[in-house]
């Protein structure tokens, strides 16, 4: 009896350990900003009649049609009607977009455009996609980002933006 006893307080102890790791892991990495790797340098042209051109070509054609604008630092936002955290999000990156001259902020319903959420890598909502004015995507962020974070980052990819 005494055994069991011991057995059931070791793996509460242990279970609360583990939940307490992972929770501090993921609050330091929620809203952090992570520079995306570059895409890989592109393959030669395709012979005539085989598929596309490389990867990067059509995430700049998804994120265009999901209404990142060529020319300007453009914010996506992945959010959900249900999610709590989106709207703090929203109200961060709006800041962002009134502060900064340049950036332009498009917020996409995952649920609507999962095709977008599978090819995206987009894990959870939110999720900030910071895209380049040639339309790549060169940060990322899932959770709520820091404003004065997020301000300093685009201001380097304002220098080639069109105002």
């Amino acid at each position: 009896m005494r055994d069991q006893t011991l057995t059931g307080v070791l793996l509460v102890v242990g279970v609360l350990g583990l939940a307490t790791c992972f929770g501090w892991w993921r609050r330091r990495r929620d809203g952090r900003l992570r520079s995306v790797a570059p895409a890989p340098a592109p393959a030669p042209a395709p012979a005539p009649g085989a598929g596309t051109g490389a990867p990067q070509d059509a995430h700049r054609a998804l994120l265009a049609r999901l209404g990142a604008r060529p020319g300007s630092v453009t914010l996506v936002q992945f959010s959900s009607a249900v999610c709590a955290p989106c709207r703090a999000a929203r109200r961060v990156l709006g800041q962002v977009e009134a502060a900064v001259p340049g950036v332009v902020l498009v917020e996409v319903d995952a649920e609507q455009h999962l095709d977008a959420v599978r090819e995206l890598d987009v894990w959870r909502t939110p999720t900030v996609l910071v895209v380049d004015p040639a339309g790549r995507v060169v940060l990322r962020a899932s959770g709520v980002p820091v404003r004065d974070e997020l301000v300093a980052a685009v201001a380097p990819l304002l220098a080639g933006a069109d105002r």
